[in-house]
């Protein structure tokens, strides 16, 4: 068996999120004013994208999520986490009121 890669006996590891510079909490940093133009290799503006193109993203994220979260380098996973949360705040700012399937709520 492999060992753990968390460390023992000290503080816990950052998370991916904590460990990226663009990454602030909930917040993005708008990295294109850093050092140029780098939006292309992030992504097109989610409020860009036509409803089909919206989902199609979304569902491209879930589908590589557990690849990514598993094997990809910090600032890949940071990258995958930072779209996703754009991507479905988008999706949400257009469907307010999205139907919701009583079948998946939980009886309290």
């Amino acid at each position: 068996m492999t060992e753990s890669v968390r460390q023992t006996g000290g503080p816990m590891e950052a998370s991916p999120e904590q460990r990226m510079p663009e990454w602030d909490g909930d917040h993005v940093h708008d990295m294109s004013t850093d050092d140029g133009a780098v939006d292309d290799e992030l992504g097109i503006d989610p409020t860009e994208l036509a409803d089909e193109d919206l989902i199609r993203e979304i569902h491209s994220l879930h589908r590589t999520r557990l690849d990514t979260l598993r094997h990809a380098a910090d600032s890949a996973l940071a990258n995958h986490l930072r779209r996703t949360a754009e991507l479905e705040t988008e999706y949400l700012a257009r469907h307010p009121g999205r139907e919701v399937d009583p079948a998946r709520l939980r009886d309290e």
